[in-house]
């Protein structure tokens, strides 16, 4: 797990005209859910916290959180759980932080990365791929930024299952074994496949952007 600081400070001013106000001064509101207190409301600089996101590259992160209030700082361990993002202008709308300890196991999504050429595909199938991302769960400094798959024996006709990860000793595996993740088909089956997930990973993706923060 990369380990990464980050600067944030307090916020007094809440609603969506404040929260508006912060984005045109160049700051992101974001909300901490603390282990044991109340949310926290906070603001962090737009610019070095799109930076830090784009090095990232959708990876998960353990987070040391810096956070100023008058002339007092304080340190929280915080994983990101979700960044909300303006659909037209492309810029941070909101960011939501979840205070974790490095000693409790905690349960993220991590990257699926499907590496090497089916010998399916070379004998004329197509590569679909239904699940790019799993749940896992272990203690935070143990989760790895992404799994990888060699789909390089793959043949027509033949389908990756959760079951067929290699999973470290010290993380679960929090997903149906049995789920199929990838295989080949024909190009029309191949098809079929991909149109019966997208509803469901569609609706899934959407859910968090239903709910308007400030």
């Amino acid at each position: 797990m990369i380990e990464v600081d980050l600067n944030a400070s307090m916020r007094s001013q809440f609603g969506k005209g404040a929260a508006r106000t912060l984005r045109r001064e160049g700051l992101t509101p974001a909300i901490l859910y603390g282990m044991q207190s109340e949310p926290m409301a906070l603001k962090l600089e737009t610019k070095p916290f799109t930076q830090t996101l784009l090095k990232l590259q959708r990876k998960n992160a353990v987070f040391t959180l810096k956070i100023k209030s008058n002339d007092d700082e304080s340190k929280k361990t915080v994983v990101l759980k979700e960044v909300q993002i303006d659909p037209v202008l492309d810029t941070l709308n909101h960011a939501d932080f979840l205070e974790i300890s490095l000693d409790s196991p905690i349960t993220l999504s991590v990257q699926v990365k499907y590496s090497g050429t089916a010998e399916g595909v070379e004998a004329g199938g197509n590569l679909y791929i239904s699940k790019d991302k799993v749940s896992i769960n272990g203690l935070p400094m143990d989760i790895p930024d992404f799994l990888e798959v060699d789909i390089t024996s793959l043949q027509l006709n033949q389908h990756i299952t959760c079951r067929d990860f290699t999973i470290p000793e010290n993380i679960t595996l929090v997903e149906d074994k049995d789920m199929v993740c990838a295989g080949i088909a024909l190009y029309t089956e191949a098809e079929e496949i991909s149109e019966e997930e997208e509803p469901e990973a569609t609706e899934e993706e959407e859910a968090p952007e239903a709910e308007e923060t400030e």
